[in-house]
């Protein structure tokens, strides 16, 4: 019988993603991050899924980094347009062009 490492599986920053009508759904971890895929319709699972489902439990098992998981996941989120705007990383970016002005 084999055991998970206990290694923290969280993301360094939550991956947005819009489910349903644009409701706005924060995915913290690889466990959140397989959850999501393992519920992803049968009728839209690809390649690209199926790749990504592999990246979380191979993370879960501590076989490659959580935010290889995680960029693998991002990358299906913007596949099928579900990933949602980062709104941190907008308004960090305006905040750092209007410095200096008066």
């Amino acid at each position: 019988m084999s055991k998970l490492p206990l290694t923290t599986d969280y993301f360094h920053r939550p991956v947005v993603v819009l489910t349903g009508l644009g409701q706005a759904t924060a995915v913290s971890s690889v466990m959140e991050a397989y959850m999501f895929l393992a519920d992803w319709p049968v009728s839209k699972r690809d390649a690209a899924h199926k790749f990504a489902l592999q990246a979380c439990l191979a993370a879960l098992k501590g076989d490659v980094e959580v935010e290889t998981a995680r960029g693998l996941f991002v990358a299906l989120a913007e596949k099928y347009d579900i990933l949602a705007p980062d709104v941190v990383a907008f308004a960090s970016s305006r905040n750092a062009g209007s410095e200096g002005v008066v």
